[in-house]
């Protein structure tokens, strides 16, 4: 096991080796082709398939992912071509496939795409390691911990031992937690899937998403869907994500401190009801997530009152952006329940803590809540 600290293996992750006079982030490539003469045995033959700024990053991926062991990493364009990579790899006509029932919002459009494809999918929730229940021939268990946005955590170990006893290939979506706060590899799973447009790049900027495998067999089945569908992230956004690498460790200490600070503040708080938090003692999901997650994440949920207290909480902040994604610098907050398709309240609000001061930003929610709650 690797025992560099986190924070220097974010800011030395797939640099290159050092040579005199060139940088030491190389710039993006940009190429849609290269010199080929003769057969095409080299790294890069077409820009579809390979390109340099991609395997920097997917070298600096998996640093993350899994310190110190050999792992294969593999960049898309978004999250959701990374999560649709996985299943329609590997998932066949005839195959039964296990979701989530509260995972993310885009999950049931991919249900409807593998039920087309002659796909059973089953979905139980994630708390109460439910999906335990249906796992009974399945091709594939894809677990999403901690849950968006519910905040629900199973027991991650518990799932991939049974899958694994039944033959069963075991998926762990981790962007919520980001490989500082979780790694699926070392709890047993097969593919750790993430959208990296939130946490683990951070500033809100790209679309980005990765597949990391131990299994080369299992690495290849993705990279070759990326391949014929052209799921390819842009050498610019592949850049721009791994120099934020350098500051995850920074940004995400910040965001999980403040994020438990500010679900203390709301445990006492009344008016707020249906509070979460993984890393708070007192929540249902904080007997799993302390035995497998390092950090908590930078997201809280809760509920007010009704859809009027809470559009009118998020019109009083001021220093939090009324947005839809979560991991970035700048705190952002949404009422979930806008978007139709979460099972939560009309007064649900997710709420994504960034790197501002937290008495700063502790002080603009208790401001916001005097006001909407009277």
């Amino acid at each position: 096991m690797d025992s560099t600290g986190d924070g220097t293996r974010a800011v030395r992750a797939g640099l290159p080796e050092p040579e005199q006079f060139e940088p030491t982030l190389p710039g993006p490539v940009f190429a849609a082709h290269f010199h080929l003469s003769g057969e095409p045995v080299g790294p890069y033959t077409y820009g579809r398939d390979t390109n340099p700024t991609w395997t920097l990053l997917e070298r600096a991926i998996g640093e993350l992912e899994a310190p110190g062991e050999s792992v294969e990493t593999t960049v898309f364009a978004s999250g959701m071509a990374a999560i649709s990579a996985v299943l329609l790899s590997q998932a066949r006509s005839g195959d039964v496939v296990v979701l989530p029932d509260d995972g993310y919002q885009a999950l049931p459009l991919v249900r409807e795409q593998l039920e087309a494809y002659g796909v059973e999918v089953r979905t139980a929730p994630t708390g109460g390691d439910a999906q335990l229940a249906v796992l009974e021939g399945a091709k594939l268990l894809w677990i999403e911990t901690p849950s968006n946005p519910g905040l629900d955590v199973c027991d991650v170990r518990r799932l991939v031992e049974a899958a694994h006893a039944a033959g069963t290939l075991v998926a762990v979506d981790n962007t919520l937690a980001t490989p500082l706060g979780q790694r699926p590899l070392e709890l047993g799973a097969d593919f750790s899937v993430a959208s990296d447009t939130k946490g683990l790049t951070g500033h809100g900027d790209i679309l980005l998403g990765h597949v990391t495998c131990r299994d080369a067999a299992l690495a290849a089945g993705v990279r070759r869907w990326r391949k014929v569908v052209g799921a390819i992230p842009g050498p610019m956004e592949a850049w721009l994500a791994h120099r934020s690498l350098a500051t995850l460790e920074l940004r995400v200490d910040r965001q999980c401190a403040t994020a438990l600070t500010l679900a203390e503040v709301l445990g006492d708080r009344p008016g707020v009801t249906g509070l979460r938090y993984p890393g708070l003692p007192t929540d249902p999901s904080y007997p799993n997530a302390v035995r497998q997650m390092r950090r908590f994440g930078s997201v809280v949920s809760f509920v007010l009152p009704d859809r009027e207290r809470a559009e009118r909480f998020l019109a009083e902040l001021r220093l939090v952006d009324d947005a839809t994604s979560f991991g970035g610098l700048r705190s952002t907050a949404e009422r979930r329940a806008r978007w139709g398709g979460d099972a939560v309240p009309e007064g649900f609000i997710r709420f994504s803590v960034g790197a501002e001061n937290a008495p700063d930003l502790i002080a603009d929610v208790q401001r916001a809540l005097d006001i909407a709650l009277g």
